[in-house]
């Protein structure tokens, strides 16, 4: 049972349930109850979701196995990798999720007779070893390929069930909607951007000690303390702004965003100014974190405008 659960807290299961969960929350709340023409069946959805866990799970063990050295001092009690599970185990899962992830993406394109999507799955695979291996030792880029790989985990529903749907004669509905999928794809974005510059500023300790060059490394706490701070009031803004433009004639869903988006993120910006310690970047990532999984679940929502 230990080993168990520290596989599945190697591959990270909570935020692979938060993605199928966002996943199927567009399909099935988002889209299917507007009655949106949508191109995949239930079959071919299951494996574009399955698919996306699995190169998820392998970008987390990856991820691991690269930073075996800052974890030790970052979070020495959640060190996995060497303790319970062995490095060499742990490279045999990466290239089994992998291989699957990229696997199934591949008979999905092919079954629905869009083989040139494949390269989506490639890429995706690609960026995040990339990231583990290379593009996190650099200042911002690392965090900002993770926040694209995110938000791309939103924007990949759209791409398989309304982009193979559109026609000459009903382009209007699936922009729409691909729209709404866009604006919660920046969402996710700006977010995680938000929390991963956060947790640089939390671990700058181990990442200076594995020889990485992060935004905290590079131009001190201090400084990144303040762009993180600038960060956080972009998508404050942009939430307020999308509130008062889209949803004012919807009640439940404005009262929602104010209480579990605007308001969380108000504190995030002012606990910046005060934030010192190790404790409290750790206390606002936690934060930041539920601002995500809070905009995520507001999909559910969405049926309750035609109710």
């Amino acid at each position: 049972m230990p080993f168990l659960l520290n596989l599945l807290n190697l591959i990270r299961w909570k935020n692979l349930v938060l993605i199928a969960v966002t996943q199927y929350l567009i399909k099935y709340a988002l889209l299917q109850p507007f009655e949106v023409s949508l191109y995949l069946n239930h079959y071919g959805f299951a494996l574009l979701v399955v698919s996306s866990l699995c190169i998820a799970a392998a970008g987390y063990i990856i991820n691991d196995l690269q930073d075996v050295t800052s974890d030790q001092i970052n979070k020495p009690d959640r060190v996995i990798i060497n303790m319970s599970i062995s490095e060499s185990f742990a490279f045999k899962l990466y290239v089994g999720f992998n291989v699957l992830g990229v696997g199934l993406g591949f008979v999905l394109c092919h079954m629905i007779g869009k083989p040139g999507f494949f390269v989506i799955f490639f890429i995706i695979s690609a960026l995040l070893y990339l990231y583990s291996s290379f593009l996190q030792y650099h200042p911002v880029i690392g965090n900002l390929v993770i926040a694209l790989v995110v938000a791309f985990s939103i924007l990949i529903v759209g791409v398989f069930e309304l982009i193979p749907t559109i026609t000459d004669s009903n382009r209007t509905t699936p922009f729409f909607f691909f729209n709404i999928l866009k604006d919660y794809a920046v969402f996710a974005f700006m977010i995680t951007l938000l929390r991963e510059l956060t947790k640089d500023i939390e671990d700058v300790d181990g990442d200076h000690n594995a020889g990485m060059n992060t935004l905290p490394i590079a131009i001190g706490r201090e400084r990144a303390n303040w762009v993180t701070f600038i960060v956080s009031l972009i998508p404050l803004g942009a939430t307020i702004y999308y509130v008062i433009a889209n949803l004012y004639k919807q009640e439940w869903l404005v009262i929602y965003f104010l209480a579990t988006i605007i308001a969380p993120l108000i504190y995030v910006s002012i606990k910046l100014f005060v934030a010192e310690t190790k404790a409290h970047y750790r206390h606002l990532s936690l934060v930041i974190k539920y601002i995500l999984i809070a905009g995520i679940l507001s999909l559910a929502l969405y049926p309750l405008i035609i109710s």
